[in-house]
Parts: structure tokens; sequence; C-alpha cells
């Protein structure tokens, strides 16, 4: 059984939980979580950890994500894309290119965005989609997010299509909507797409058809991103095979234990990877104590 992630090509009209649902079935096991909720209509990269790669969630880098979004201007919905109930229409005639370069550089950079009610951010214990789908909106506080950059990809009126590198967080539905207000005829999402989460991106992501073949063939591994792979972000400590028992046990590896020589100047704490072979360990703590030498805490072993 393989352990890691396998990056799933989402399609539209499902949620992040039934393709979650489904690779249980497929690959026969209840240890399948997902990362990066992606709405309904959307589609594209969708990381699945499996096994053991659920332990390597919370050490994930997917603080920049990529997005391909179609905009349809002229109209306004109450889910601020083309699925919901279309609140008001507004000529889009006037709008042009060096508009929306002008509007694109205006939302480049930390802004403050509101989420919208069709999300699952909770409030009161309960998540806002819920309490819009009973007719009611209520006050959401401002989130800060980055965008790091907006690139026009083609302008055929009403339809936009932009690529989109943001933080994590950041809601292209209401990116949209704020770009159709400052233009002033309103915009929905018709088509989003994400091809970028963090270390994982499109040309690794495989169709659930893909996954389900893979697995009727016993050939499931090359679609794997094993644990050290998908934590490459972390520094690199390798152990000696008297640190790996040491760590397989719980317990911290000795200075003599460690392959790689750790510097021991004075510095700001850091998470590591503790590896043995190209296979993740562990994921621990390294800071400097008072007589010069590393200090190792681990968060979590993974063997």
């Amino acid at each position: 059984m393989i352990n890691g992630f396998v990056v799933i090509d989402k399609p539209a009209g499902i949620t992040s939980h039934d393709v979650v649902s489904r690779v249980r079935r497929i690959l026969g096991t209840r240890k399948v979580g997902h990362t990066g909720t992606l709405d309904p209509f959307a589609t594209g990269v969708l990381p699945i950890a499996v096994n053991d790669g659920t332990k390597a969630i919370p050490f994930l880098d997917e603080g920049v994500k990529c997005y391909e979004a179609l905009m349809q201007f002229g109209v306004a919905t109450d889910t601020l894309d083309m699925t919901g109930k279309v609140l008001h229409e507004q000529e889009y005639s006037s709008l042009s290119e060096s508009t929306l370069h002008d509007i694109f550089t205006r939302f480049t950079g930390p802004i403050l965005q509101i989420p919208p009610m069709y999300s699952a951010i909770k409030q009161g214990g309960q998540p806002l989609y819920k309490l819009a789908r009973m007719g009611q909106e209520v006050e959401r506080a401002a989130r800060p997010v980055e965008i790091h950059s907006i690139e026009l990809l083609s302008f055929t009126p009403p339809f936009v299509a932009i690529r989109v590198v943001c933080s994590r967080g950041t809601y292209i539905r209401t990116l949209a909507d704020d770009i159709g207000a400052m233009a002033g005829c309103g915009a929905a999402l018709k088509e989003l797409r994400r091809t970028a989460s963090g270390p994982f991106e499109i040309g690794a992501a495989h169709t659930l058809e893909t996954l389900e073949n893979a697995a009727r063939e016993g050939d499931l591994v090359p679609l794997c991103i094993t644990p050290y792979e998908s934590l490459a972000h972390l520094r690199e400590i390798r152990l000696t095979d008297a640190g790996l028992a040491k760590v397989s046990f719980g317990r911290s590896p000795l200075p003599d234990e460690i392959i790689d020589d750790i510097d021991t100047t004075a510095g700001e704490p850091q998470l590591v990877r503790l590896t043995h072979a190209k296979d993740l360990v562990a994921v621990a703590g390294l800071s400097h104590g008072g007589d010069g030498l590393p200090r190792i805490v681990l968060k979590r072993v993974f063997i």
C-alpha cells in the first residue's frame, strides 16, 4: 500500500469530500484526507494524502497557489460564480484591456478580502454556506491575503481569462467579484482551475479513472509523491543506522547519530526532516542549546 500524496485532477461537479470518498474506495483504506478544498464547480490540483501522508499534512508548505480563472463580466451572483442566482446584470461594453490591467495592479500585493457567504468558514459554529442557503447574510471580518500576480490570458468580452498566483486562503470568487465591482459592471466566475498548490502541480495530477486503473493493475507507486518529497522545503538531516533506531523508539538522536554537520551557532528554531536512505523518518524541531550543541525535538515520527 502506498504512503504519501496522490495529486488528483478534480473534475467539475463533485465536492472535494466526494473525491476523498472515492479514493478511499479505490485504495481500500480509511486513512485518506485532502488539503486545500476546491469548490464543486472548480477543477484541478487536489492533493490527496494516503496513509502516512496524512501525518505530513500539518508540515506542508502550500503557502502559494496558482489558478486559471474565466470571469464573466456584466453579471453579479449570490455565490460569486455562475452556479448561483443572478442578482443583477449591467452593460460591459466599455470594458477594455487597459482598464483591466489598471485594476489588476490595484489588487496585486497584500490586500484585505471579505470571505464569501457561500464558503465553509464557520461563524458561531455554523458554516457560512448553510446560513446563506437559509437566506441569511452575516457580517464577515476582512482577512489579509496576498495576490502575487494577475496575468491576463484572454480578453473576449464578456469573458476574461486570468492566471492568479496568490497566498493560501485567497478566494478567487471574491477577487472576481471585487474586480467586477471596480470595473463598474460586475463579474462572476464561470470556470476555475487550480494548477498548483505549494509543491503539487497540475503536471503531476491524475484523474480518478487513472488512479482506479493503476490500483487494479497494482501499479500505484508511480502515482505517489512520498512524504520525503512532499516536505522537500524542510532542511534535511540524515541519520545513521543508530540514529534511525533511536528515532524509531521515539527518542531524539544524539550528535554522533547524525551524518550531516549542523551549524551550532545561534539561530532561529526551525522545522527539519530527519531522513535515512531517502525515506522520511521524522519531522523535528531544531534549535541550539546553551552548550553550543544542536537540540532536536521530535514532532512527528513516520516509521
